[in-house]
């Protein structure tokens, strides 16, 4: 059974970095698309990147409000995919998972299409 677990939260000031790693056991990730969302207090879960596995291209997806500080990679050795962020924002704060995408409609985004989710990290961007 697929279990994901992320970890590289924490606290960091606007203009910040942080590198976020979704580490699968149970099941190697090579050849699935994963996917990084994020839910805000009182906000619905939403899309903030994915990477197509082996035999797919390792294509990437990004949000628009994220495109261009955000850098999601895979390490298959290591059966993990990170997301690299950068010049982080106040509205970058929320709880940050990653997913396994099953089903494979048009749009990347669509939590109904993933599974296996992680417990998530918290990410908070304040001064």
């Amino acid at each position: 059974q697929l279990q994901l677990v992320e970890s590289g939260g924490g606290l960091v000031q606007p203009g910040g970095s942080l590198r976020l790693s979704c580490a699968a056991s149970g099941l190697t990730l090579d050849y699935f698309t994963v996917g990084w969302f994020r839910q805000a207090p009182g906000k619905e879960r939403e899309g903030v990147s994915s990477i197509s596995g082996k035999g797919s291209g390792g294509v990437t997806n990004y949000a628009e409000s994220v495109q261009g500080r955000f850098t999601i990679s895979r390490d298959n050795a290591k059966n993990t995919v990170y997301l690299q962020m950068d010049s982080l924002k106040p509205e970058d704060t929320a709880i940050y998972y990653c997913a396994r995408r099953i089903r494979h409609g048009r749009n990347w985004a669509l939590p109904d299409e993933y599974d296996s989710w992680g417990q998530g990290t918290q990410v908070t961007v304040s001064s």
